[in-house]
């Protein structure tokens, strides 16, 4: 596993990046049988420090999470914990994902962009073009909803765009305000609730 643990304002020893590697192995050993890398990264905000977890695992599968503690080592652990339950949610699917024989479809790239969330600049204002900050290639997989629901509760993303296997088509899937997974589908003019739910 490529790992790569970093501190922001604070310095992170040996100890915790050991602690860290050995954390993570033990968790994703149980449903992969590869992980491809890792990153961490520990950060301060005012008094509690802040630990952020990505790890991406097999084909196509990211998990993250982030948890806030009194020390380094606590935070971690809570986010650690965070990803572990969520993999336990689910086990069978991500086990049947590793193991299908069925040819996997080719993902098809897009870009992504992501605009800055505050309008710092009057002359920004008045032309109303948001500044684009970060340009990036990102795949749109062929899932079911049902798997598509996963990614995004294992990555712990506000929304995810997949093509739907059912009909080819492009659809999308969201958290809703109220904890529960939105789903829109242009094709069938369709905006509504998966029957699994991901909870936070």
């Amino acid at each position: 596993m490529q790992l790569s643990v970093k501190g922001k304002q604070i310095d992170v020893g040996d100890a915790l990046r050991n602690h860290v590697e050995a954390q993570l192995k033990e968790i994703t050993s149980k449903y992969f049988s590869e992980t491809l890398d890792a990153q961490v990264t520990f950060s301060r905000e005012a008094h509690l420090f802040r630990a952020d977890i990505t790890v991406h695992a097999g084909r196509g599968i990211l998990l993250q999470a982030n948890a806030n503690a009194d020390e380094p080592y606590p935070a971690f652990d809570q986010a650690a914990s965070r990803i572990a339950q969520r993999l336990r949610r689910y086990k069978n699917k991500i086990k049947h994902h590793n193991h299908e024989s069925v040819r996997q479809e080719e993902a098809l790239m897009a870009n992504a962009f992501v605009l800055h969330g505050e309008d710092h600049d009057r002359e920004e204002k008045a032309n109303d073009n948001p500044v684009v900050v970060a340009e990036m290639t990102t795949p749109i997989e062929t899932l079911t909803v049902s798997e598509a629901v996963m990614r995004l509760d294992l990555g712990d993303l506000p929304a995810l765009m997949f093509r739907n296997r059912a009909n080819n088509g492009m659809n999308m899937i969201y958290r809703r305000a109220d904890g529960h997974i939105g789903w829109v589908d242009p094709i069938h003019g369709l905006i509504l609730t998966p029957p699994q739910q991901a909870k936070a």
